[in-house]
């Protein structure tokens, strides 16, 4: 053999150790894999002055337990509902049930899923809005962005903030628990025909929009994402 073979050969070799170091490590799921994204999970939210200086790492909180922590278990719910009303109650027997339950937490997840929702439906994005609503409301919106395709409509949105989200309702049906929301926002939104011209809304002027929405999830499931169960606009 040559030297200039050996070389050869002694390069493949090293190669085929290299790519074989490279599949064990690359190709193998260790279970610290990114979950999917969830708007109401209180990771990695923006503006978190801890979110930089821990490296991608998640210290995930031990659950309470029903029962755990007496009266401080409700504290989250006095700040957001007054004591004694009716949806302070209603709000308490969603953490008896699923102690993990924080209401603020909640709070930031809906205002992002509520951008999200809003901006995906202009987009004609539907496999945002499958991950976000319940399978009724997806049909309503798919039908919608079926007929806006159908006539050649499209979107232009902007979104510019939510003024206010707050808690309406809340209540327990069976181990389902429903949440409803009033959320004023401000959205930039116009639509236009095929030829490019303007058939609604407004290209300029910045428009109040007041919805309440419905969020619900099954407390006995091991998935935690909450999903948009109604829709309705408040005017």
């Amino acid at each position: 053999m040559g030297s200039s073979d050996f070389v050869t050969l002694f390069f493949l070799v090293a190669a085929v150790l290299i790519f074989l170091q490279l599949r064990s490590v690359l190709g193998r799921r260790t279970g610290n894999e990114k979950p999917p994204f969830d708007p109401f999970s209180a990771r990695d939210k923006a503006g978190n002055p801890d979110a930089s200086a821990d490296n991608g790492k998640v210290v995930t909180l031990p659950r309470r337990e029903p029962g755990e922590g007496g009266e401080d278990a409700f504290a989250p719910i006095d700040a957001v509902a007054p004591a004694g009303s009716a949806l302070n109650a209603a709000l308490r027997d969603i953490v008896r049930t699923d102690p993990s339950f924080n209401p603020k937490e909640f709070l930031n997840g809906a205002r992002m899923a509520y951008e999200m929702i809003v901006m995906a439906f202009a987009d004609g994005d539907r496999k945002t809005l499958k991950g976000l609503l319940s399978r009724e409301v997806y049909e309503g919106f798919d039908a919608a962005i079926t007929e806006r395709e159908k006539n050649g409509e499209t979107v232009k949105s902007t979104f510019v903030g939510i003024d206010k989200c707050d808690f309406t309702h809340a209540e327990m049906q069976g181990s389902e628990a429903q949440l409803t929301l009033r959320i004023a926002s401000q959205l930039i939104s116009a639509t236009y025909d095929r030829a490019g011209a303007l058939v609604d809304g407004d290209a300029e002027n910045v428009a109040e929009v007041n919805d309440v929405w419905t969020f619900a999830r099954d407390t006995r499931s091991r998935d935690p994402n909450w999903k948009l169960i109604a829709t309705e606009s408040e005017q």
